[in-house]
């Protein structure tokens, strides 16, 4: 995807577009790149713009009053995020930064609202989006809370496998150890030896720099 215009036109919203709103859509949205290790955001700062992953990793993610960090998404190239706090005109409740270079595809507020209130198939995928997002944030409190390590590593792996979600992503996803790490709350070693033993088990594979998936409904529902 080179072109600002190929990626909006190929973004897994654009097909429930008409060709009036397809246009309104890249007219409003901007691309910028962020090095690893840079804030998309903070918690607390406005950020006017539904953001889209063109090439990259990012993570969604808090800290509590006490110290206590939790991650709550990653979002991988393709995915799309953002939009509840848009739609709410609020600023952020999640620190945003991005785990390696990473290109961004933003959507300015304005742009955004126009095709919520005026595109039904907008609207449509904006109510599949936010219900697969709802369901993700449950599930990862309940990760942090009770799961252990390998089975937090397992869950948090499994998100990337979903269509409406991360629509770009088969049955392999390009992470290392250290970025599955510190999406699912772990160390880098405990990440590894975790990968380890899931692959041992047949659930996975693990190549440089690059997991595929073996057995996907074994992962989202691992307890070991």
């Amino acid at each position: 995807m080179g072109t600002k215009e190929d990626i909006v036109g190929t973004a897994i919203w654009a097909e429930e577009l008409t060709a009036e709103e397809l246009e309104r859509a890249r007219r409003g949205t901007i691309e910028k790149n962020y090095a690893k290790g840079s804030y998309i955001c903070h918690r607390g700062d406005r950020l006017d713009y539904w953001t889209g992953v063109v090439d990259g990793l990012a993570k969604i993610s808090a800290v509590s009053s006490d110290g206590k960090a939790m991650t709550f998404a990653g979002a991988t190239s393709g995915s799309w995020f953002g939009e509840g706090s848009v739609l709410k005109g609020e600023p952020r409740q999640y620190d945003l930064v991005v785990l390696r270079d990473t290109r961004l595809a933003m959507m300015h507020r304005a742009t955004f609202m126009w095709l919520y209130e005026n595109s039904r198939g907008f609207s449509r995928f904006l109510v599949r989006q936010l219900n697969e997002r709802m369901g993700q944030f449950i599930a990862t409190i309940e990760y942090d809370r009770i799961l252990s390590p390998r089975a937090r590593v397992a869950r948090n792996l499994s998100w990337f496998f979903n269509p409406v979600l991360y629509p770009t992503v088969k049955d392999e996803i390009e992470i290392s150890q250290e970025e599955l790490g510190l999406l699912a709350g772990v160390s880098r070693a405990v990440a590894n030896r975790a990968l380890q033993d899931l692959e041992e088990e047949g659930l996975l594979r693990c190549e440089h720099g690059r997991i595929r998936v073996v057995k996907l409904e074994k992962l989202k529902r691992y307890e070991p």
